[in-house]
């Protein structure tokens, strides 16, 4: 007895040891406290918005009420080089949400009721908010306060290295070009959670982070490679350029104007800090698919010129290629000629197709480690053709 009191009080003192080691480094590396970092890197990604601060993205005062019709959904897909039915599709791809919108009407929807998913739960973006932030800086391009040949420390000149680190433009960050030494290896499990784009994901001080990691990995405009450090880089500029949060600057000019019925938010690293503007947007599907339908419409959203064309066409314009041999140009994704993809971890994507008039959103809760997008956006792209 003596001897396994003795065991159990080792074990419980070497358990607070190793709690207060993390603690401490936690705190050091600027992470939330250890409990909830292993609540954030354990839970689905439908779980996420909650788990991290967040701003608040205002609805629109006179939202837009979709108009309904009916469309049959394929009887059968090929989905990861299989035949199978709709309805396994959804289930197999872990959908939360699928929403078909044809010409301004919503034709098909479909929410995981088991989990409890309805049209108005908020769900994550990932990666999808790279676009959104796109959107903003199309913006500020059209109004001449920024250029996409300004350096990232001409706007904060005390993070100036001497290297070519000073070289990276506002255009080497959209295109994915700016070769700053964060990749998007993301991990699996707690193991990985020291990983550069684990720790901008968690931190509670994006300053911190920014000015911790400014080593480059190759030149700019030398090597397209996808790393969502460039697109956070774009958002600390969209705020100190506006002097507003990213949340205020998107609520007043992109989300209210297209008509957004509720309200979303945007994760940040502390309240009254920055968005965390390589993801972490927060929203309904119905909302999410009027980012597609503004894209659809060429920058227009009710009867108002939102983002210029000009802006449109870049972001419609591949630059580069980058995953699955997938044109990329301005934070958006081209898998197929003339389609326009805002596509997120875990199974995240806006589908937009200017032709058919066509918007698809999915929203998903794949874990990690098993992430198709080529295979779901190849379903989408059926989906799609049933249009045509």
């Amino acid at each position: 007895m003596k001897i396994l009191i003795k065991i159990l009080r080792n074990a419980a003192i070497a358990l607070l040891v190793l709690f207060l080691g993390l603690s401490a480094f936690f705190h050091f590396v600027h992470y939330p406290n250890v409990i909830a970092a292993v609540r954030l890197g354990l839970a689905p990604a439908s779980k996420t918005p909650t788990l991290l601060p967040w701003h608040t993205v205002a609805p629109a005062s006179n939202p837009l009420h979709w108009p309904t019709g009916t469309e049959k959904m394929p009887s059968t897909v090929t989905y990861k080089g299989a035949a199978m039915s709709w309805d396994e599709f959804l289930q197999k791809s872990y959908t939360n949400a699928f929403v078909v919108v044809r010409d301004g009407t919503i034709t098909y929807e479909y929410y995981n009721t088991k989990a409890g998913m309805t049209p108005t739960t908020q769900l994550p973006s990932y990666s999808m908010a790279k676009t959104l932030t796109s959107l903003v800086i199309g913006q500020l391009v059209s109004q001449g306060k920024i250029h996409e040949s300004d350096t990232f420390v001409s706007f904060f000149p005390k993070w100036k290295t001497g290297t070519s680190f000073d070289q990276v433009t506002i255009q080497s960050l959209l295109d994915m070009e700016a070769g700053v030494g964060v990749k998007d290896d993301y991990p699996n499990g707690p193991a990985g959670w020291g990983v550069g784009i684990a720790q901008m994901y968690a931190t509670t001080d994006m300053n911190w982070f920014i000015s911790h990691n400014r080593k480059m990995l190759e030149a700019p405009d030398t090597k397209p490679d996808y790393r969502s450090v460039d697109t956070q880089m774009l958002g600390l500029i969209i705020q100190e350029v506006t002097g507003e949060t990213v949340s205020e600057y998107f609520s007043k000019n992109i989300w209210q104007p297209v008509g957004a019925t509720t309200a979303a938010t945007w994760n940040v690293d502390h309240i009254n800090g920055h968005e965390k503007t390589f993801c972490c947007f927060n929203a309904s599907a119905r909302d999410f698919a009027l980012i597609g339908q503004l894209m659809i419409n060429n920058g227009v959203a009710n009867s108002h010129q939102i983002i210029s064309p000009a802006w449109m066409k870049r972001i419609s314009t591949p630059a580069v290629k980058l995953d699955y041999g997938w044109g990329y140009g301005a934070q958006v994704w081209h898998p197929y000629p003339g389609i326009d993809l805002a596509m997120g971890l875990h199974g995240q994507q806006i589908f937009a197709d200017p032709v058919t008039k066509t918007v698809i959103v999915k929203l998903s809760d794949y874990p990690n480690g098993d992430d198709p997008q080529d295979a779901i956006s190849a379903v989408l792209h059926q989906v799609d053709l049933q249009k045509r």
